[in-house]
């Protein structure tokens, strides 16, 4: 703060002391009466600011507990140091790829500094409120589509310290920033969704491919290695027929090797 109206810079003049010995001379008349009205209780998440004639009287705020307020003189006002929380109102924008989109965000901040906010700043809240929206508008309109769906803490993040640092003037302080919804277009939102389903009929054919040239590198390689060795075959032949059995069935199938049946064949044409 630059102490500009603080009590640093503030020398009361003759009719300023004037005026207060008057207040404390009829606080002092009407005792016990006036201290149902100058005595002032400050709530625990309460601070009071003073203008006394029209000047702050004190740099720090009063409160909590009993606070003496003189009659005719002394104005008070009573700031509230809890973390308030405010809706944005749905912000209908295009983002950086011209996409239209709606945005609900929520701002949570609260008063830091009572006097800057009183001495500084009309409406500290409604200012706060408005430049939450103006700079939500600006942030989104910088990023893209997917920027929007996939990096909603960094958004966040960005409008807090730009609100934080513009409010800090004022005596408020941003507490966190956070975007709750992001509203599409009907046609977007159908788009995207047959976007992604042939992406991902794209993936599971891919995956059938794959395990297919998985399949046929493993038969290959299996043939090769029953190729040397007959009794493995032999063998392989009757675990298959072991398997056909173990079904309750009546039609078995055998395999018969093509070599006999050429070189049977091939007999016959020579005799005749």
């Amino acid at each position: 703060m630059d102490g500009r109206g603080y009590r640093g810079f503030y020398t009361p003049t003759l009719v300023d002391f004037i005026a207060m010995i008057l207040a404390w001379t009829f606080l002092v008349v009407t005792f016990p009466i006036s201290a149902f009205f100058c005595i002032k209780m400050v709530k625990e998440y309460n601070r009071m600011v003073i203008f006394r004639l029209g000047r702050l009287w004190h740099d720090n705020p009063k409160g909590p507990g009993l606070v003496l307020v003189l009659p005719f003189i002394d104005v008070h006002k009573t700031v509230d140091l809890r973390v308030m929380s405010y809706d944005v109102p749905t912000q209908e924008m295009l983002t950086r790829d011209s996409v239209t989109i709606g945005v609900d965000a929520a701002v949570y901040y609260r008063t830091s500094d009572p006097i800057a906010s009183l001495s500084r700043v009309n409406d500290a809240h409604m200012s706060t409120r408005q430049l939450a929206q103006s700079s939500l508008r600006n942030v989104l309109g910088t990023r893209s589509l997917e920027e929007l769906m996939t990096d909603r803490h960094g958004i966040a993040i960005q409008v807090k310290h730009i609100l934080d640092s513009a409010t800090l003037f004022w005596g408020i302080h941003v507490e966190r920033v956070e975007i709750k919804d992001l509203k599409l277009p009907r046609d977007m939102c159908r788009a995207m969704a047959a976007e992604a389903e042939a992406q991902r009929e794209s993936d599971a054919k891919i995956v059938i491919a794959q395990g297919e040239l998985d399949a046929s590198l493993a038969y290959h390689e299996a043939a090769n290695q029953l190729a040397g060795s007959p009794t493995a075959i032999h063998l392989r032949l009757l675990q298959t027929l072991v398997r056909i059995s173990a079904i309750d069935n009546h039609t078995i199938v055998l395999p018969f090797p093509m070599e006999y049946i050429k070189k049977v064949m091939r007999k016959k044409w020579i005799h005749k």
